[in-house]
């Protein structure tokens, strides 16, 4: 950063630090334990596609390693488009095991950042619920390496708990990094792992 950037107020963009995601499994306690929340065992990766055979293979590698379980009983991933062209990637473990989720979303995070296409990556999210069935999502901006919280209301409407997102960036202020720039707490409406 130079001289013209500081008195532009322009400032270095945070580098993204994929470890943060391994403070969800205590965080989902904090969560459970602080608003009733508990995980749904579904997580997501989302994505930038990009045309070539490197991708390609890359995308193949994440499904061979998160498929290895499969003929043990795991859950193979799923990969889709939104309407947007970005790609989701759903994984799926059992709710009480959020440390294996996050050690897939970790993986997919790091083969895709790795393999020189971290510019691609928007964002993880894990997926929680209540008793009463209210959707939530921890979401990790990959490009900022920050949580935000994201609450939408159940009916199929887009409209947002706000209320909610606030009082859960109140409870887990203390276990996340969260995202201070509320502009930036973008909905991911229809997101894998969300929907009832």
């Amino acid at each position: 950063m130079g001289l013209l950037d500081t008195i532009l107020g322009r400032s270095k963009p945070v580098r993204p630090d994929l470890d943060q995601l391994f403070a969800v499994p205590s965080a989902a306690l904090t969560l459970q334990a602080g608003a009733g929340f508990t995980p749904t065992g579904l997580g997501s990766v989302c994505f930038a596609g990009v045309e070539g055979g490197t991708f390609a293979r890359i995308q193949q590698d994440v499904q061979e390693l998160l498929d290895a379980d499969t003929d043990k009983g795991g859950i193979p991933v799923e990969f889709s488009q939104d309407p947007y062209g970005y790609t989701w990637l759903l994984a799926r473990q059992s709710p009480d095991d959020v440390a294996s989720l996050v050690n897939d979303l970790h993986a997919v995070n790091t083969l895709l950042q790795d393999g020189g296409f971290g510019p691609q990556l928007l964002c993880s999210l894990i997926a929680f619920r209540d008793a009463r069935d209210r959707p939530l999502a921890l979401v990790y901006l990959y490009k900022r390496g920050t949580f935000y919280p994201f609450a939408p209301l159940p009916g199929g409407v887009e409209k947002r708990d706000n209320q909610l997102e606030l009082q859960v960036r109140a409870v887990l202020g203390d276990d996340l990094r969260m995202e201070k720039d509320l502009a930036r707490w973008f909905p991911v409406w229809g997101a894998p792992g969300l929907q009832p």
